[in-house]
């Protein structure tokens, strides 16, 4: 409910005051790129597609290609609510979510022009990222073709740009690793959980077991040391984040950083085979629901969407777009891997 009242004829709009849609903060690529990626998953879960389905859809990937700059080869990511662009260029990062979500309307859509659009786009937009340094916009890149692959198995020009990217990672991952700080940077930041995802994703499939390897030790210490004492999930807050040395910061907690830990975590379950993976996702899904230093849930069922965080005393009331497709994204994950894990249960029984 919340998610179609945030989106009008252009897309999804970024904010929200309480439950309604601020016009002031416009859009963003960010935005409708992870509701683009909802979609995809909703579609790819159901053997029928309504028809508000196939218009939400549409319009998101509308928003995308027109957010795509062929002159640069590059995204723009701001745009005013009287739709116009504030840049010519976005950032790596919005670029890198784009092609995320590009690559799953490739893998998952079952509409021909969705599909043959996204794959026109990601093909024009993939050779970009081969000039990134942000390693967020590595991993999302990653992310990205690894669905686009699923497609079209063996494309030389993915498969070679996911080779660089993923050793790039690798090797930033090799170069700032110390036995207490097995991480990718000297401070944990934003969208942390995505980097040891890209890594598991791309070391599967590529056979890569220094990469796999790689992946398990950095997510199983990104989610030991967002476990609280109490035993509940609680991310990095953005008040200051967490270098080495110093102390974390404890608020303000991100739905973004539940929902990448969700997915980080299933991942590892997959490629593991052991439950505990699973466990632990559900651990992160259910800050959302109230497990968390405040107990009190972010989802709000009234409305179908999600607070903006958790504060030291209060909840952010607001329900903005990304907080809200945090959780929806989270949810579709948690219930695809209980049907998932049941049936490979039944198999073994």
């Amino acid at each position: 409910q919340h998610r179609r009242q945030m989106t009008d004829d252009t897309g999804v709009l970024q904010h929200g005051a309480y439950n309604v849609p601020r016009y002031d903060d416009g859009y963003c690529l960010d935005d409708n790129a992870r509701a683009l990626l909802l979609m995809a998953t909703v579609e790819d879960a159901r053997s029928e597609e309504t028809k508000a389905m196939r218009g939400l859809a549409t319009r998101y990937l509308a928003f995308v290609w027109h957010a795509y700059n062929p002159q640069r080869g590059r995204f723009r990511n701001f745009m005013s609510y009287s739709r116009r662009f504030s840049e010519e260029c976005g950032s790596e990062d919005s670029h890198g979510r784009g092609l995320w979500a590009l690559g799953a309307v490739v893998a998952r859509s079952h509409d021909r022009g969705r599909q043959r659009l996204a794959t026109d786009l990601f093909r024009a937009a993939l050779p970009a990222t081969s000039t990134f340094s942000s390693p967020r916009a590595w991993a999302s890149s990653l992310l990205g073709i690894d669905e686009y692959l699923r497609a079209f198995d063996g494309d030389g020009g993915p498969v070679a740009i996911r080779a660089d990217l993923a050793q790039r990672l690798l090797s930033l991952f090799d170069r700032t690793r110390k036995a207490d700080w097995p991480w990718f940077e000297d401070s944990v930041t934003y969208g942390n959980a995505r980097l040891p995802q890209a890594l598991l994703v791309s070391g599967a499939r590529m056979a890569n077991e220094e990469m796999t390897a790689a992946g398990l030790r950095s997510l199983e210490w990104l989610y030991s040391i967002q476990l609280s004492e109490a035993g509940y999930f609680a991310p990095i807050g953005t008040d200051g984040f967490y270098t080495r040395g110093g102390a974390k910061a404890t608020y303000d907690q991100q739905p973004l950083e539940a929902c990448g830990m969700v997915s980080a975590c299933l991942e590892a379950e997959r490629v593991t085979g052991d439950v505990r993976w699973a466990e632990r996702a559900g651990r992160a899904f259910h800050w959302f629901l109230g497990h968390n230093h405040l107990q009190t849930a972010l989802y709000d069922a009234t409305t179908g969407g999600c607070r903006d965080g958790l504060h030291e005393t209060s909840v952010n009331e607001n329900q903005g777009a990304e907080s809200t497709l945090a959780f929806l994204l989270s949810l579709l994950e948690m219930r695809a891997a209980a049907d998932r894990i049941v049936a490979v249960q039944d198999v073994a029984s």
